[in-house]
């Protein structure tokens, strides 16, 4: 607030200054709000550009000068809008950035990439399910078994009276030969696609 060449300001005129500040920041503020409000593309951050006015015009209030009492409060207003557009253009300069904007090309490249990742999972599914049928229906049960709910290994172990760690070595079994078939199939029908 202190100019290099100039006498340190004292405690008292110093709450002056602030009181001075703060009466004509609270007189002129919607004044100063209508004024970001229209310089800003939406209302979307205009109580940061408005904060961030304020806190400028504090720090150089020391350098506002009026020509007269009934000539400041429209200068400070002046003043205060000049500060106001420049925090604006740095918010929305800001923004700019901080934002990822996709062109039109990219959207349709993602999109397409999207659909034939889409594509690829239902071709994934259709031959797991193919393969899936081929198994014998204790095979399915047993593999299919750990995503089932209600359905667990260690039920089919009390059930069949076989140890849950021989079926968990079959599921790996089942596992691998299914992958096998899941393959082949996908290759069959790239080859005939």
């Amino acid at each position: 607030m202190q100019q290099p060449d100039q006498q340190p300001v004292s405690n008292e005129a110093r709450e002056q200054l602030y009181s001075e500040f703060v009466g004509l920041q609270a007189r002129h503020d919607l004044a100063i709000r209508r004024f970001v409000r229209f310089v800003m593309p939406s209302a979307d951050g205009v109580d940061d550009v408005m904060q961030e006015t304020a806190l400028e015009c504090w720090k150089k209030f020391d350098e506002f000068q009026a020509t007269g009492n009934n000539a400041k409060a429209d200068e400070f207003v002046r003043w205060a809008c000049v500060i106001a557009r420049y925090k604006a253009l740095s918010w929305r300069r800001d923004r700019v950035r901080d934002r990822l904007v996709f062109s039109e090309r990219v959207v349709n490249r993602l999109s397409e990439s999207a659909l034939d990742r889409i594509e690829g999972r239902q071709e994934e599914r259709r031959a797991v399910e193919h393969c899936l049928t081929k198994l014998p229906s204790d095979q399915r049960r047993l593999v299919l078994s750990v995503h089932v709910p209600g359905e667990s290994v260690a039920n089919i172990a009390r059930e069949t009276g076989e140890k849950a760690r021989r079926l968990y070595s079959r599921i790996n079994t089942i596992r691998t030969r299914l992958m096998e078939c899941v393959r082949q199939q996908l290759a069959g029908e790239a080859i005939n696609g």
